[in-house]
């Protein structure tokens, strides 16, 4: 959804880098491609005027001008001031002191409310919840049922004594709803609210009636990012009929301009609390704007990359690996190279993985042609294998990979290079879990080549040194040709024999010593 105004951005910045410093004239344009790339991205006007303002001050001042690096000084400010736009601090939900919590749902017609209701619950529920979705949206046809499917597939419980369709009274589910869920020990409860095409009275008076009867402790107001500056007048036009106390922006995923994000918190006064940027009902996530801006400059975001992982990856299994990777490389199998790939594709799309990496934004094109059926191809081909080939892919020899890529639907080469692949990074992965670091980038702390370079340091000491004195250096050669001859010759010691030995021959001072 950012895309364009990351590329816009990234560009401005690029004219700044290698300045020593920023003049006047230098600040105007960098204001002035900024305001250009937030009216492009559908920015509301208010919102980009106080922005560019703030940014315009502070590229002024001294933070700026005394800066080492002026053109990361005004990234720095350009990214504060996002955050400041977007809401500044994560806002988290506000339980209530006695449960049940009710968090009543709130907007248009095809926002998405009914499927976020699933997500919320199912987020809620790995929070260590017990959350109820309540079906109150009865006049959109089949409602109810698409919220009994969305909470089974969930795994949340659902109150819905009336059918829908337009028939029964939605403000006394809402009522019911609560002692039901006093009763089945449910500490949450979601309240899905019936929208409309348009902001109505009828709308704002239901809306109104079940905030009422339930006194929520939390109302969402579900936004569809996708619709631009019309999300901003429709949140705006229910603030002041209904009021709300967070917004959860939808399909983030889409490819609308996003301005609708950027503008809704700063001009609502509310902030944007929850996100959902894809089908699937994991798809969801706590608002950071410390990390929507760094995605917007291009930055990636480490952090939530992170928590995806904490919450796939056991940390037991983790560490089970690492101890068999220290053992070394052959105790890395192909079963295990399985498991590894089947985690990561748990914790979504590897193009958004991928996207969340810093310094991704110059590779946009290629992470978006990404082919996620790859993973599963490869999943294919090592399940074609029997187990001997899995735990030592060595054997495979050309008959086998016939048969493996028969097995698995794939072309032989493609056998021929995944297991070329795996012993490539079994062998990296091992010498990093050693603590050799990354291989290949020998002469940095922590990054490999150390050990190996200590090894040649200790081989080339053991050697004999040889003199810097050039007369001394020939005189040591001929020695020591003259003991290789005399070996050959029969003694093995290399001493002068017989005529052989020179007038001058004299023992080492070792010797003369030992001798008196």
């Amino acid at each position: 959804m950012f895309d364009t105004l990351s590329d816009r951005l990234a560009s401005t910045f690029k004219n700044l880098r290698g300045k020593g410093r920023l003049s006047e004239a230098d600040i105007d344009a960098t204001a002035r491609e900024i305001r250009i790339a937030l009216l492009e991205a559908d920015v509301a006007l208010p919102v980009v005027r106080a922005f560019i303002k703030q940014v315009k001050e502070r590229a002024s001042g001294s933070e700026v001008s005394q800066a080492l690096n002026p053109a990361q000084q005004v990234i720095k400010i350009v990214n504060e001031e996002l955050v400041g736009i977007l809401g500044g601090e994560t806002r988290r939900l506000r339980f209530a002191k006695t449960p049940p919590t009710v968090i009543m749902l709130a907007g248009l017609q095809g926002a998405g409310k009914t499927t976020l209701a699933g997500k919320l619950g199912r987020w809620l529920k790995a929070q260590g919840h017990a959350p109820l979705l309540v079906a109150c949206d009865l006049q959109r046809p089949n409602a109810v049922n698409q919220l009994a499917v969305v909470a089974e597939r969930a795994g949340v419980a659902i109150y819905a004594p009336e059918p829908g369709n337009g028939t029964g009274d939605p403000v006394q589910v809402a009522k019911g709803s609560i002692e039901y869920a006093r009763g089945k020990q449910h500490d949450v409860v979601i309240v899905d609210t019936a929208g409309r095409l348009g902001i109505d009275q009828e709308l704002m008076q239901q809306a109104a009636d079940i905030r009422d009867a339930v006194s929520p402790d939390e109302i969402l107001f579900i936004v569809d990012a996708m619709i631009g500056q019309d999300a901003v007048n429709t949140a705006e036009a229910f603030r002041d009929g209904v009021g709300f106390d967070g917004v959860v922006l939808s399909k983030l995923d889409g490819d609308a301009r996003g301005g609708a994000a950027l503008s809704i918190a700063h001009v609502t006064g509310k902030q944007i609390m929850f996100a959902s940027n894809g089908e699937k009902l994991d798809d969801f996530d706590a608002f950071h704007p410390d990390r929507m801006a760094s995605r917007i400059l291009g930055m990636g975001d480490m952090l939530s990359l992170i928590e995806k992982a904490e919450q796939t990856f056991s940390q037991a299994e983790a560490e089970k690996m690492a101890a068999k990777l220290a053992k070394g490389p052959k105790e890395f199998t192909l079963d295990d190279f399985l498991a590894q790939m089947e985690q990561v594709r748990k914790m979504g799309s590897i193009s958004k993985l991928l996207g969340m990496l810093p310094g991704m934004g110059q590779m946009k094109e290629q992470i978006n042609n990404l082919d996620e059926r790859e993973v599963d191809r490869t999943a294919a081909i090592i399940k074609s294998m029997t187990p001997a080939e899995r735990q030592e892919p060595t054997i495979i020899n050309g008959s086998r990979r016939a048969r493996i890529a028969k097995g698995s639907g794939v072309d032989v080469s493609m056998v021929k290079n995944l297991v070329e692949r795996f012993f490539d990074a079994r062998k990296m992965m091992s010498k990093m879990a050693q603590g050799g670091g990354m291989p290949g980038m020998p002469g940095m702390p922590g990054m490999g080549g150390g050990a190996a370079r200590k090894k040649k340091q200790v081989k080339q000491a053991k050697g004999k040194r040889k003199s810097g004195n050039p007369m001394k250096r020939k005189a040591e050669e001929e020695a020591a040709a003259a003991r290789r001859e005399a070996a050959q010759a029969g003694n093995p010691l290399g001493l002068p024999q017989g005529n052989e030995a020179p007038q001058n021959f004299e023992l080492p001072e070792e010797f003369k010593k030992f001798m008196g």
